[in-house]
């Protein structure tokens, strides 16, 4: 990050380069890729603008420019999504538009300092890889919980309406998997054009919205509102920023897109910078409380996004459309609140799949099993060898930080609960080498001893077989 700060210019000239080329050589994934994290975004701010806790205009303007600014910082399709835990307790409580700026400020403000003094980077190299896994995989798991339950549980298979059922859910499944053969097929583009074809023409399609206030407001919490929404909803949300929008994000950038040739991920520390930076600018003016995440990085990637073009060509769509929407706010609301749930569950499905199936590298190809080796590989690195031991180990804990996650919904009890069994383990082989050394038998002749009778056992087998 100093050296970035430094001398920037050399990185963004290679990231917009990176960008420029990507784009021309498959501008359809781009474009595709760019609405692969509108399953997301669009049911939780339509809610806001619906309960008055945000302005319409002010998040699409300033969400919309931090995803252009995210494009050419980054060069990877970084997202720029809603706060969930705010949102969700926004919503649920009503929250004002003061209420809800100053959730977003907290969080900010919070995850800034922690940038500043390294403390994000400090927990980023003390974090075990598989505690880390496990935040992504339960992110991804939570996605698809979230589709099934509050976007596909309350469809029938004929209603509320011919153009949004499980039918048409199923139809959007189908072609999913369609993809896998044809993995060059916009699947984003077609559905979200087809949603927004069946917003238009649904009989419960509302363009007359009622919104209240001016349409880009100055918002001047009180110490009440700071004090309300720090008990209520930034406590919740600062583990998950922290957690999935920063460490996990960076962690995914690195596993999904790994330089070169893609532009070197960007730092947590980079990261957290960023979402400071927005929210510190925007929530003054009503716009949403937004961080980046894991789970739009993978939606974004699996619908076929591999540079910052592809975001940078949504931040000038929500960006055009924010300035619309200085005169007309209610069309767009009431068309985006049309859009068939159905739809919008199957890309919110297929990015929690797509987030939750990185947690297959944490015993063949994380980050802490490569190994530096100028003798090795063509790029000087070589993976770590793992006994059974080690990889049960690691699998264990993943799992242990998934199921914790998924239990209580709240990344900080999973990622707490993880560290706890990592330790567990490191715990128990010292108390096993101890007892190994009290016995009079090193601890790494024990293990050798027992590899050796193994194979020793399996040399027997096979003569027999032989004979």
């Amino acid at each position: 990050m100093v050296s970035f700060l430094a001398n920037p210019f050399p990185r963004l000239r290679r990231i917009n380069q990176h960008n420029v080329h990507t784009f021309k050589n498959d501008p359809v994934a781009e474009l595709s890729g760019s609405l692969g994290d509108l399953g997301t975004l669009l049911p939780l701010m339509t809610a806001l603008v619906l309960t008055n806790s945000i302005s319409l205009p002010s998040t699409l303007l300033f969400t919309g420019a931090a995803n252009i600014l995210t494009g050419v910082a980054f060069g990877i399709p970084l997202p720029v999504q809603p706060m969930k835990a705010i949102a969700a307790v926004a919503i649920a409580r009503k929250f004002t538009i003061e209420e809800n700026a100053a959730a977003g400020i907290v969080v900010a403000a919070l995850v800034g300092i922690m940038s500043i003094t390294g403390l994000i980077s400090w927990a980023t190299r003390v974090t075990p890889v598989p505690v880390v896994k496990g935040i992504q995989v339960g992110a991804g798991l939570s996605l698809c919980l979230s589709a099934g339950t509050s976007l596909l549980a309350p469809l029938g298979w004929t209603g509320p309406w011919w153009g949004d059922n499980l039918v048409w859910a199923v139809a959007a499944a189908l072609l999913l998997i369609f993809t896998l053969a044809f993995p060059k097929l916009p699947y984003a583009i077609i559905v979200f054009t087809i949603g927004i074809l069946l917003s238009l023409i649904s009989p419960k399609s509302n363009t007359s919205v009622p919104l209240s206030g001016p349409t880009i407001p100055i918002v001047r919490p009180s110490g009440h509102d700071f004090w309300k929404a720090t008990t209520t909803a930034s406590l919740g949300q600062l583990p998950l920023t922290t957690l999935n929008s920063v460490i996990a994000a960076s962690a995914l950038a690195v596993d999904l897109l790994p330089s070169p040739p893609y532009p070197a991920a960007p730092s947590v520390t980079e990261l957290g910078l960023s979402v400071a930076i927005i929210n510190l600018v925007g929530c003054w003016f009503g716009a949403m409380p937004a961080c980046h995440g894991s789970g739009g990085l993978a939606g974004q990637f699996r619908f076929g996004a591999r540079s910052g073009s592809s975001i940078i060509f949504l931040g000038s769509i929500k960006f055009i459309l924010g300035i619309v929407a200085l005169s007309e706010p209610a069309p767009i609301v009431g068309v985006l609140s049309g859009i068939p749930k159905s739809l919008l569950g199957i890309l919110v499905l297929a990015a929690g799949i797509e987030l939750a199936k990185v947690g297959e590298s944490v015993n063949t190809d994380a980050r802490d099993l490569r190994v530096l080796d100028r003798g090795s590989t063509w790029d000087g690195k070589r993976l770590k060898e793992l006994d059974e031991r080690e990889r049960k180990e690691r699998w264990m804990v993943m799992l242990v930080t998934v199921a914790t996650l998924l239990a209580f919904k709240n990344d900080a009890v999973g990622f707490i609960t993880g560290l706890f069994w990592h330790w567990g383990f490191i715990a128990a082989r010292r108390v096993q080498e101890w007892q190994d050394r009290q016995s009079g038998r090193p601890f790494w002749r024990t293990v050798g001893h027992r590899h050796s009778e193994s194979a020793g056992l399996l040399d027997h087998e096979e003569s027999d077989r032989v004979a």
